[in-house]
């Protein structure tokens, strides 16, 4: 069970989904208005968001990005109405963790919301594997806390940005393909655009990346990504 916060304006879809959310026995909060839900997240942060994309005031994306400027790691899956990907490519770029689109199945947002809580911490699944010690000074990854260090700071970083860190870490500098990471990171459940993966590559990569060049997260094109921790080679 977990608490959820459901933030949906459309009676018609937000009944049964929330009957279908407490059947499963999930503590469900639900509210149609942005500004409530950027409150509601800030003051008492719940497990998981499940955030739509069209509200009456502040839209799903300016929810996102609200909360996530103001800290919350909470974990976010945005409904959309929206078959547009650039829709999808920005949500995710705000800090989304997931998305759906409608109509989509009870079956398919339960498959993904166990993920996202599994990942968080709150499911009884291990998490991602870890070598014994980290790959350097410089950047700790605390699996078992779920916290990063970079330079002795800490990194707040979402849920999706952390298994992804997590997965690059521990190969030490070795090229992890896209095929590892989705299937790692978003697992058997996730059917959307392997889209998702740049862009949260993208947002580790600004949050990580160092101007001296001693974190360093590069593309190998058609293949996948490589994480370098330590002064580049002269």
């Amino acid at each position: 069970m977990a608490r959820v916060l459901l933030v949906e304006d459309d009676d018609a879809i937000a009944v049964p989904l929330e009957r279908a959310l407490r059947r499963d026995e999930h503590d469900v909060v639900r509210t149609a208005s942005g500004e409530h839900a950027v409150a509601s997240i800030l003051e008492d942060p719940p497990e998981l968001v499940l955030l739509d994309l069209g509200l009456p005031d502040l839209d799903g994306l300016e929810v996102c990005r609200r909360v996530r400027e103001a800290g919350s790691l909470v974990a976010v899956i945005m409904l959309t109405a929206r078959g547009d990907e650039l829709d999808r490519v920005v949500g995710l770029d705000v800090g989304a963790d997931d998305y759906l689109s409608k109509p989509f199945s009870l079956a398919e947002l339960s498959a993904r919301m166990r993920a996202l809580l599994r990942r968080a911490g709150t499911g009884q699944a291990t998490p991602v594997a870890a070598r014994a010690e980290p790959a350097g000074e410089l950047l700790r990854v605390d699996l078992g806390a779920r916290r990063v260090f970079l330079a002795g700071e800490e990194v707040q970083l979402t849920v999706k940005e952390f298994d992804l860190l997590a997965v690059l870490h521990r190969e030490d500098g070795r090229v992890v393909t896209r095929e590892q990471l989705m299937d790692e990171v978003w697992d058997e459940n996730w059917f959307g655009s392997t889209k998702t993966l740049d862009v949260t590559v993208a947002r580790l990569r600004a949050k990580l990346v160092r101007p001296d060049g001693s974190v360093r997260l590069t593309t190998t094109r058609g293949v996948g990504f490589r994480l370098e921790v330590g002064a580049p080679d002269a």
